[in-house]
């Protein structure tokens, strides 16, 4: 009878355990990557009133006979199920879809949590804004030019320098492509403006000096009146300036070159080859790239009393390809500059986040720079990270250690910036769950009453 009643106690006091677990749930519905938690029972150890026997040849076998001696709570696990994706529009603003936790710091603890409600402190660091935890990644380096992430390296505080400046860059290579129509009229011998004007196809493109000062690149071709297939281009930095800028242009070098060069293309309207004003004539294969060159105004002379001069490279494209190249073809000309590298000084005004986690900034002169990257990290057994506050977890015995690497590799998931995982509380399973455990607390409390009038009837026997 006695074990009744512990029996009953064990049971009020694990149903009181569930109780808890499930108000934590239901007090943590709206907390941003909150992941439920959930008891699991199990019955405790029972009393043998007698073993099993087996079968003999006068009887057969028996049975063992247990009583149970209540139960107890086997597990409370955290359940890391996904939760629902809410846009909050704001940049700083996290989410990870799939597996993977963000690295938080706080000196050298490490921290792990879902949520990813982030913002910068005044010096630009991405924190979390609650406990001012730093978000871990890994910071670009300028290499050669280019902006290198290193996410083999142990992982750092993230520093986005909003306000920064992006210096101004000279412009190295200027890119053409498109088409020459063949059918362009050939400039007679004593033309007209208007002659010239019909039989000239002008691009032009703005490149910058070292200084970020714009200035406008002009290349005119024109078909040469004896060969169908050739073509001279005229290049001029600057027209408007005259001699001043004394543009040249030639193949691996501008020494003692002048401004103008010949395109060759083949019967099939392909670019064939290149011959420059010094009669240089490029390789019979690869890309055609010519050196140019301008006076730079304004700038300090060079030492022996020359102006100084910017170079930068004029491509064509490759030979023998119809890809980004030069071509002439009976059709209308579109040739041009695509692209160039140069631009002005500009500053940092914002930055976003793509689903690698990247940052991108974007300054105000139109150019984009890598700024870092958010690391994520996975565990062989996340069920085994312990909490610790503030929507965040740590490492256990039993989790393992964390494999930090970027997003989309070994099993971890994407990042959508402007959006906030919401919690994996379903309310209607913790409400059910409540009713249950509810029922549960009160047939344990009424085995402790029945057992009570057992021994109230026990006692009453002696009277």
């Amino acid at each position: 009878m006695m074990r009744s009643l512990y029996a009953g106690v064990s049971g009020l006091q694990n149903h009181q355990t569930r109780m808890d677990v499930i108000g934590n749930n239901i007090a943590n519905v709206n907390t941003y990557g909150f992941k439920r938690g959930r008891v699991d029972f199990q019955d405790m150890i029972s009393q043998q009133l007698s073993g099993a026997a087996k079968p003999t040849t006068e009887v057969g076998g028996v049975n063992p006979k247990q009583v149970g001696l209540g139960m107890s709570v086997a597990a409370i696990d955290t359940i890391f199920t996904q939760g629902n994706l809410q846009s909050t529009g704001v940049g700083t603003d996290i989410a990870i879809q799939g597996n993977g936790f963000f690295i938080e710091k706080n000196g050298e603890k490490s921290y792990y949590t879902r949520s990813g409600a982030f913002s910068l402190d005044n010096e630009g660091t991405l924190v979390n804004p609650a406990n001012g935890f730093r978000v871990q990644g890994w910071m670009a380096r300028e290499v050669d030019g280019q902006q290198i992430l290193r996410t083999s390296a142990t992982p750092e505080d993230l520093i986005i320098p909003v306000g920064s400046k992006d210096p101004a860059r000279a412009t190295s290579m200027v890119n053409y492509a498109c088409n020459l129509d063949k059918n362009l009229p050939i400039i007679p011998e004593n033309p007209t403006e208007a002659d010239i004007m019909k039989g000239t196809w002008t691009t032009e493109m703005k490149i910058y000096d070292s200084f970020g000062v714009e200035h406008n690149l002009t290349v005119a071709f024109t078909r040469v009146p004896d060969n169908p297939n050739q073509w001279v281009a005229a290049v001029q930095v600057d027209p408007e300036a005259g001699e001043d800028r004394e543009t040249r242009i030639g193949l691996g070098t501008t020494d003692g070159m002048g401004a103008t060069f010949t395109v060759n293309f083949d019967n099939n309207g392909i670019l064939a080859s290149v011959t420059d004003s010094a009669g240089n004539t490029s390789n019979p294969a690869g890309e055609i790239i010519l050196q140019t060159s301008f006076n730079v105004p304004d700038a300090n002379l060079n030492e022996d009393g020359t102006p100084y001069r910017q170079n930068f490279a004029l491509n064509l494209g490759t030979i023998g390809s119809m890809i980004n190249t030069v071509t002439q073809s009976a059709s209308p000309s579109s040739t041009k500059a695509y692209s160039q590298d140069g631009y002005t000084l500009g500053y940092l005004d914002n930055f976003k986040i793509d689903s690698s986690g990247i940052i991108t900034g974007v300054y105000s002169n139109g150019t984009n720079r890598t700024i870092g990257q958010i690391a994520l990290a996975t565990f062989t057994n996340q069920s085994g990270l312990e909490k610790a506050g503030d929507n965040t977890f740590v490492e256990s015995n039993n989790s393992g250690m964390a494999n930090i690497g970027t997003s989309g590799i070994a099993g971890k998931g994407s990042m959508l910036a402007g959006t906030l995982e919401m919690s994996n509380v379903d309310l209607s399973e913790q409400f059910t769950d409540m009713i249950v455990t509810q029922r549960g607390f009160q047939s344990n409390a009424k085995t402790i009453q029945t057992a009570d009038t057992l021994l109230e009837t026990v006692i009453n026997l002696k009277r």
